[in-house]
């Protein structure tokens, strides 16, 4: 970009500047020393500019003279012309530019259901837009920090990014709170994320809310505004840091499961619609899905881990397994078009 400005610009910038120089060094002759560099450039000035103020230099006994502020004219004319010409048409290209990003922005976000939004995107959102991604989740970015959209669509050049405060309602209906499956509340403000959190939940009291915390006196508050669930980065970096130390292992192969792009595992969950209430395991045929290894069943505050293929389903009931992004929407198709 500014080796493209530079080109444009700089040269052009260079010929006028020798024009002026030329201009004034050559009525300074013509005029002699009864007229100052002052009134030699202002009259290569006026020149130029075609403003036609008059001559300040009189040249009606110089027939060269006048040559020269022909010259002069045509020269200084054509190079001016040509800079306003192309810095008016890069300032409306650029204008027209993000008002035709901002349209398909939006047209886009009206089509997505059943999507996220993240609200920030510090390093912690940035975090939570590459695991979404890498799960071939949907997802709609806000922010308006300065290089954030730069940032985010260099990145992830197919998904949305609205550049407003997410704090007003209008930008998350924008985003599609609306049709939203969940919304993160992950600026670097407490204050912020409370009233994100606020709004997203009365505009869609459906869609789950999680919520950054960086102090942890604001938790409860944050909670009461709406939030699903309170998150605060620091608690959770002083627990991966002692499970470090504590259990090396464990913490080693989630790093590999996570990193591990060739094979993308995850630990996924897949709720049970009310037409599998009372069925037996078995009935998802999970044995189909080579790649998915069921880990446990949520039920409520309950857990049932590795249960067997007579284990009675519920509505409602959580299957939490490791698998690929591939394999969980397969087993997600299969249990909705049984449903």
């Amino acid at each position: 970009m500014f080796k493209h400005i530079y080109k444009k610009f700089v040269w052009a910038a260079v010929i006028l500047f020798a024009i002026l120089a030329t201009g004034t060094s050559g009525y300074s002759i013509i005029g002699g020393s009864k007229y100052s560099l002052i009134d030699c450039l202002y009259m290569t000035v006026i020149t130029i500019s075609t403003i036609g103020f008059g001559e300040i230099i009189d040249l009606s006994a110089s027939p060269g003279g006048r040559v020269f502020t022909m010259f002069i004219a045509f020269s200084g004319i054509g190079v001016l012309f040509y800079i306003i010409t192309n810095v008016t048409a890069y300032v409306i290209e650029g204008e027209l530019k993000d008002s035709f990003r901002r349209k398909k922005m939006e047209n886009k976000a009206g089509k997505l259901f059943d999507h996220y939004i993240i609200c920030g995107l510090g390093r912690v959102g940035l975090h939570i837009a590459n695991e979404l991604y890498a799960t071939k989740r949907h997802f709609i970015a806000i922010d308006t920090a300065a290089g954030a959209a730069e940032k985010f669509i260099g990145a992830f050049p197919d998904h949305v990014f609205i550049d407003k405060d997410a704090s007003d309602s209008e930008a998350l209906i924008m985003a599609g709170i609306e049709k939203a499956k969940g919304l993160f509340a992950v600026t670097g403000d407490d204050n912020q994320n409370l009233v994100i959190s606020l709004t997203a939940k009365d505009i869609n009291p459906e869609a789950k809310v999680v919520a950054r915390c960086n102090d942890a006196r604001n938790s409860e508050k944050i909670k009461k505004a709406g939030a699903d669930s309170v998150i605060s980065p620091n608690l959770i970096g002083g627990l991966r840091m002692a499970s470090e130390m504590l259990r090396p292992s464990v913490v080693s192969f989630l790093d590999t499961m996570l990193r591990d792009k060739g094979k993308n595992l995850r630990v996924e969950g897949v709720s049970i619609p009310q037409s599998f209430a009372g069925r037996k395991l078995s009935s998802l045929n999970i044995r189909k899905h080579p790649d998915i290894l069921l880990l446990a069943v949520r039920r409520g505050d309950d857990w049932s881990y590795n249960p067997q293929d007579d284990f009675a389903l519920a509505a409602g009931d959580a299957l939490v397994f490791m698998t690929t992004p591939e394999e969980r929407e397969k087993l997600e198709k299969a249990i909705n078009a049984a449903n």
